[in-house]
């Protein structure tokens, strides 16, 4: 049997009891390593489960995924994912894998960004399509996000943004020189998105009418979510520009049209506005 285990945001101790259980009977136990972090190493993971987790990399997970389910063939694997399984298309293609080879497999769910999200009060079924920001380059700036959140605001509905994470990246000269060389990890940050997101209106020249959002709209900073140090700050975006909410991982959200209760929740969060707005 294949285990796709969720474990959380927080904590070593967020996995399910169900899950731990797996863990502890499972032949091999690897942890994706690459679209997510928590906030503790393998090494304390370790320690709780009592047996060695095998680090499983971008390259393992989709181009090597025969190393993983071969045991499962025969022995229950269980495949730790931070927060829930499904919170990546990576883990479906795994899934998919294991059933053309007729390998059995279930699923145990845990909390996700996609859900803990709520505890900035915006209520999660007023959320529309969620969108991935991505680091740009001198020559690439992948915009598409823009959009989605041009057409969230349009239908008055909230935007959870996703920030880039750079683990074990190639540059692209040690890429065409097949130098196994790998890059120090980058996690972006709030005010790097929001950078980025107010870039947008002014590489298509748009004036501010026109613009889904400015300087002056209101968004959310979250970062560490599920961990005793998660923070979450809710301006301007011109404050989260320079608003330090320090170490990974980061979320934004720009909110769409508000109910009186959703204000009054972000408002306890509020850095640089005016409280008797509500």
């Amino acid at each position: 049997m294949l285990y796709l285990i969720g474990l959380g945001l927080g904590d070593a101790k967020d996995i399910s009891v169900r899950g731990l259980e797996v863990v502890k009977k499972a032949k091999s136990v690897f942890l994706e390593a690459y679209t997510s972090i928590l906030s503790v190493d393998k090494l304390a993971l370790e320690e709780l489960y009592g047996r060695e987790v095998i680090l499983a990399d971008r390259e393992l997970v989709e181009q090597q995924a025969d190393i993983i389910l071969q045991d499962a063939k025969s022995e229950d694997v269980a495949f730790l994912v931070v927060g829930d399984p499904f919170g990546a298309t990576t883990h479906t293609d795994l899934v998919i894998r294991a059933r053309e080879q007729n390998i059995p497999y279930k699923v145990l769910h845990n909390a996700s960004i996609l859900n803990a999200v709520g505890c900035c009060g915006l209520q999660l079924y007023n959320y529309g399509e969620t969108v991935s920001i991505v680091f740009w380059t001198d020559d690439w700036k992948p915009d598409s996000f823009y959009d989605k959140i041009a057409a969230n605001r349009k239908r008055g509905l909230h935007t959870l943004c996703l920030l880039d994470i750079k683990v074990k990246e190639q540059s692209v000269e040690n890429l065409m020189r097949g130098r196994k060389i790998y890059e120090p990890p980058r996690y972006m940050t709030v005010s790097e998105a929001v950078k980025q997101l107010l870039e947008v209106p002014k590489l298509r020249n748009l004036n501010k009418e026109e613009a889904a959002y400015d300087e002056t709209t209101l968004a959310v900073g979250l970062a560490r979510i599920g961990s005793n140090e998660q923070q979450v700050v809710f301006g301007t975006m011109k404050s989260l520009l320079s608003h330090d909410l320090g170490p990974p991982l980061h979320s934004l959200v720009v909110p769409g049209e508000m109910h009186f209760l959703e204000k009054e929740m972000l408002y306890r969060f509020a850095v640089d506005i005016n409280t008797d707005e509500t």
